[in-house]
């Protein structure tokens, strides 16, 4: 994971390239860059499903029993 720094200045050389690049390119990216959320979001919507699943199989579990494993593997 990126720091915030770091994030700021991936942007800015990233918008550095994306003025001076030419208008096909700017559409290829742009192009690139919807799949990419689109894919992510699919894979987010396939992650809330298999949760839901597992949670009708196995049940859920409280934070409290969470902490207490938690607890439990450090010691």
């Amino acid at each position: 994971m990126k720091t915030e720094r770091e994030r700021e200045a991936i942007i800015r050389d990233i918008n550095l390239l994306l003025h001076q690049a030419y208008n096909d390119t700017l559409d290829e990216v742009y192009a690139q860059l919807k799949q990419i959320d689109e894919l992510e979001d699919e894979e987010d919507m396939i992650a809330v499903k298999e949760a839901r699943e597992d949670i009708q199989r196995n049940g859920t579990v409280t934070w409290s029993e969470v902490q207490n494993e938690i607890k439990q593997d450090i010691a």
